[in-house]
């Protein structure tokens, strides 16, 4: 399994690509770049078992594909490019590479205009600029709808926490034929067949004690111990693979049980 790319040196030290698109060898790695947010994002040593799903995807890529993970806490489609991060990733993805683009959590923020967006307008202007300015790179991108929240109501099913935000980015992925992962469909999915109980297991709720680095607990249902992030990240990478995104070659382990350990925390932040 491909180590995962966490910093920028270690980026920046990766050979680059011996040809480009179509004509490229089956044995020159591509590169999976992950713009998103908090659920997304990978965490360091003194912050698990918080862990992101693009911290967990290189579990289920071989070393075919490595992943780049620029995802940023706290992020939203406008102010991960007012901070440059998609600057950032357009200086080093290459032809044939890959742009996964997940925001929605706080573009929801109608009280703070650095990162609010508005469903039907400026939150696919902005998805949009990542599509563009990615493909002019000649990398494929691919639009990822918001996970979903761990939040059911009281007949014990979920939900949905997003409002237009999901179905304005399915819009836009048919508008400009884009691969879409419908993680919010997806992650729904998979909280109502687990149930209330059983997520307690995916999300940030920790008993008193249980972990050294959260000694009062946590009760975040928004964000990922790293069994749930393992899980999320089996439906990306589950959904890649079933829609031809990436070639099967670039897959491994999408039915193996995965343990926790697995995932790698730094233990200084990689962007």
């Amino acid at each position: 399994m491909r180590a995962v790319l966490t910093g920028v040196a270690a980026v920046l030290s990766i050979a680059p690509l011996a040809a480009t698109g179509e004509s490229a060898s089956a044995a020159t790695p591509v590169h999976v770049y992950i713009a998103g947010d908090s659920t997304a994002s990978t965490y360091v040593s003194s912050l698990a078992p918080r862990a992101g799903w693009g911290q967990a995807l290189p579990v289920f890529l071989t070393s075919n594909a490595g992943v780049v993970n620029v995802a940023k806490s706290g992020a939203s489609s406008k102010s991960f490019i007012d901070l440059g991060r998609l600057d950032h990733i357009l200086t080093l993805i290459k032809p044939g590479d890959f742009l996964l683009i997940s925001f929605g959590h706080n573009d929801e923020k109608i009280d703070d205009p650095t990162r609010y967006t508005e469903p039907s307008t400026t939150y696919k202007q902005y998805l949009s600029q990542y599509i563009d300015r990615s493909r002019a790179k000649g990398a494929v991108p691919v639009l990822v709808t918001p996970v979903e929240r761990r939040h059911f109501n009281s007949a014990g099913a979920i939900s949905p926490s997003h409002g237009a935000y999901p179905a304005a980015m399915r819009e836009l992925a048919a508008a400009k034929g884009v691969p879409l992962i419908d993680l919010t469909a997806s992650s729904t999915a998979l909280w109502n067949r687990v149930g209330v109980a059983g997520t307690k297991n995916y999300f940030m709720i920790l008993n008193s004690g249980q972990y050294p680095n959260y000694p009062n607990g946590s009760q975040d249902n928004t964000h990922f111990q790293a069994f749930g992030a393992i899980e999320i990240a089996r439906l990306v990478a589950t959904a890649l693979h079933n829609q031809n995104v990436l070639p099967t070659a670039d897959f491994q382990r999408l039915t193996d049980t995965i343990p926790t350990s697995a995932i790698v925390w730094p233990t200084t932040a990689p962007y």
